[in-house]
């Protein structure tokens, strides 16, 4: 009999993507899930690739996993980290 395990839609998107275009997203993915509690990463651009590029797959990384990552730009490095969530409390005013 088959095992089963549920996993997220993003999970399962991510481990049956195929082609050229995946490994980069897996490989930038990489570098997102290497971040530890309270860390960001950084990326130089290497001489050819655009930082707009480098960007965009870091960006497409952490849709395809549901994250939110913030991206910040210096020049021709890229720091990135994952944004906490904050839930909000919200208040109830009582009518008067």
């Amino acid at each position: 009999m088959p095992k089963f395990r549920s996993l997220s839609l993003a999970e399962a998107m991510i481990k049956t993507a195929s082609g050229k275009r995946a490994q980069v997203i897996k490989e930038y993915l990489g570098f997102i899930e290497r971040l530890g509690r309270d860390e960001a990463g950084h990326l130089q651009v290497d001489e050819g690739e655009s930082i707009a590029a480098v960007r965009r797959r870091l960006g497409d990384a952490a849709r395809q996993a549901g994250l939110d990552l913030r991206i910040r730009r210096t020049g021709e490095e890229i720091y990135f980290w994952v944004e906490k969530v904050t839930r909000r409390r919200r208040s109830r005013r009582s009518s008067q």
